[in-house]
């Protein structure tokens, strides 16, 4: 039920609805859709449902082919979504459904959105959705959003942080590669599979290029990446009184009212390279991700994170790897995946992405790791210095396969303890966060707060570099959370957590507060990764964690019984004469009694926290 709730499509069915937007705040809010040049049909798709349902206002146009930060800025005066992909309509037989305008019928590629109030395809979130996705067999979903993701490429230049008109200008983080794969690995034997495969790199290696790889977002000196997405003016999707106290110095200085000024100087009537600069940092905020922490809050342009740069190197050495697996160390670059500056058949190699990987892997060691604290930092590329905020995004590092085997046992020896709380892993440290109050207050990306993110690539990473019993005991931190705060609060899932309330985890004291918290009743679609991440986690557990976590043992109590369960069960004979009931009796454990074949250790819902109960495997 939660992934169902989770589902939508962009067609006629349902464009009156989901191209209504919330943050349009414009005198005339109506349901509007920009369709690029390269899709003609959907253009004429669309018109038709306009003309034949004049009831719902919809505004179907053009985009423009050239798309600049101006342009971008100009359509904040008429925000509307961004088609993404369709598909044909077959019957039964496999023949095309014909509509009454004697057209094709076209029907939206479904995605699934990040809460149920969200209506557009993210670019992250889809990613990490998949991963929970894949496991409970729903790999055609995600199969149609990496379509969706190569349709938003060709067409837009980039995955997109959502398929609003307000987002042209920036991306989020890219997975794209890993998503593919995953979905390869279970629709390999279906026809069309390596088709599927081709489209997806293809896509992934223009985003690379166009995106991450040029001007403004890389920086040429170290050869990192950065967030750095172009705009104009104030970014036009948050609420109208979001930036107020930052524009009233600058209102007051031009002697004019708030909206006065944020006309005059969105348009350039007004010019202030420090509002400029504060603007650019706000954007590459939002971009990362991450929005907000005080790691990247007025530098976050200027730092190549150890995020996009794990996220990079990742897609590096997967694209390598596909390129020499499924296309024998060649592939060509038709016209519609090439970038500016390439030629005509630009042939990729293995050999290209293989050198590319290891020099990011090079500097990414250079600028970033530290042997000392054992995790990797973010790189000021202005400064040209490395930063000393403690993130969880280290451990992406793990996840990507950029850590040396001696780096990795550094980062769970010296960096881990750093991050671990009741919860899982933090988002950052205390320390590097700062005091906070009325004055400088709490971001929702910094400690005391959780992410499933962070909880997800942090196991796998741990996984890759066989920490598995570390992978275990933070996956089953997080997922008691999550399971104590849905059973105490009304079947509750929210977007975050407060990894230090282990009464009430999902009360979220930050700016932006916390998604699926305001609910009526039982919230019936959670929240898309953390859904994702307690499947995988469970996933991840053994059968006598996953037996504990079903009777809400916390992670302490499941430590320490089975700790004293491993001692008895090795030395009982040792240390008793009298009987194993006694010996049980004596350290406040219920002997089962014997246990055959093998045992698995479960805990009784109404036992003291202590206590732990010896469960034959067959009761």
């Amino acid at each position: 039920m939660f992934w169902e709730n989770l589902t939508r499509r962009i067609d006629g069915s349902n464009v009156a609805h989901v191209a209504r937007d919330p943050k349009d705040w414009t005198s005339d809010p109506r349901p509007r859709i920009y369709i690029p040049p390269g899709a003609p049909e959907q253009y004429e798709y669309y018109s038709n449902i306009a003309k034949d349902q004049p009831e719902i206002r919809l505004d179907v146009q053009w985009l423009a082919t050239n798309v600049t930060p101006e342009y971008i800025r100009d359509l904040n005066n008429a925000p509307g979504l961004l088609a993404v992909g369709m598909d044909y309509v077959l019957d039964k037989s496999g023949n095309n459904v014909i509509d009454k305008h004697g057209k094709k019928l076209l029907q939206g590629k479904p995605f699934i959105v990040p809460g149920g109030r969200f209506n557009e395809f993210y670019g992250w979130d889809s990613y990490m959705a998949s991963l929970g996705l894949i496991i409970q067999g729903k790999v055609h979903i995600c199969k149609s959003m990496v379509e969706n993701f190569a349709f938003c490429i060709e067409h837009y230049g980039k995955i997109l942080n959502a398929n609003r008109s307000y987002y042209l200008g920036r991306s989020q983080p890219p997975f794209l590669t890993d998503m593919i794969l995953r979905v390869y690995e279970k629709i390999y034997h279906e026809p069309g599979a390596i088709d599927f495969l081709r489209l997806g790199t293809l896509a992934a290696i223009k985003e690379y290029y166009s995106v991450w790889m040029a001007e403004p977002r890389l920086d040429e000196r170290t050869g990192l990446s950065r967030y750095r997405p172009t705009g104009v003016g104030v970014p036009p999707e948050t609420e109208p009184s979001h930036f107020t106290h930052v524009l009233e110095p600058y209102a007051k200085k031009h002697n004019m009212t708030h909206d006065e000024f944020v006309d005059a100087y969105t348009m350039k009537r007004v010019h202030e390279p420090e509002l400029d600069e504060y603007f650019l940092h706000d954007r590459a905020v939002r971009e990362s991700g991450h929005d907000t922490s005080y790691r990247l809050e007025k530098v976050a342009a200027n730092l190549a994170t150890v995020d996009l740069n794990s996220c990079l190197f990742k897609i590096e050495n997967d694209i390598a790897k596909i390129i020499k697996t499924y296309f024998d160390g060649k592939l060509a670059i038709p016209k519609e995946f090439q970038t500016k500056g390439m030629q005509d058949n630009q042939i990729e190699t293995t050999g290209i992405w293989e050198r590319r990987f290891r020099k990011r892997r090079v500097a990414m060691d250079k600028y970033m790791w530290s042997a000392e604290d054992g995790i990797y930092f973010d790189y000021d590329t202005v400064k040209q210095e490395r930063t000393t905020y403690e993130s969880a995004t280290t451990f992406w590092a793990m996840w990507a396969g950029v850590a040396t085997t001696s780096q990795a046992s550094l980062m769970v020896i010296k960096g881990l303890p750093k991050f671990e709380l009741f919860g899982g892993l933090v988002s950052g440290t205390e320390k590097s966060r700062g005091k906070v109050g009325l004055s400088r207050p709490n971001r929702q990306w910094d400690f005391p707060f959780g992410w499933a993110p962070h909880q997800i690539l942090a196991w796998i990473g741990l996984q890759r570099y066989n920490f598995q019993e570390e992978a275990e005991r933070l996956a089953y931190r997080w997922c008691y959370m999550v399971t104590k705060a849905f059973v105490d609060f009304n079947g509750i899932v929210v977007e975050k957590y407060d990894l230090t309330r282990p009464a009430d985890p999902q009360r979220v004291e930050a700016e932006y507060g916390n998604q699926g918290a305001d609910f009526k009743g039982v919230p019936r679609e959670g929240f898309g990764w953390v859904n994702s991440s307690y499947i995988l986690g469970v996933s991840i557990l053994s059968a006598h964690q996953r037996r504990a976590l079903g009777t809400l043992t916390d992670w302490e109590t499941f430590a320490k019984a089975t700790q004293e369960l491993d001692v008895y069960g090795n030395n009982m004979s040792a240390l008793y004469t009298g009987s194993p009931e006694q010996a049980a009796s004596e350290h406040g454990i219920q002997y089962a009694g014997p246990h055959g074949n093998g045992s698995h250790v479960g805990y009784h819902p109404h036992a003291s926290a202590s206590h732990a109960t010896a469960v034959n495997k067959h009761s």
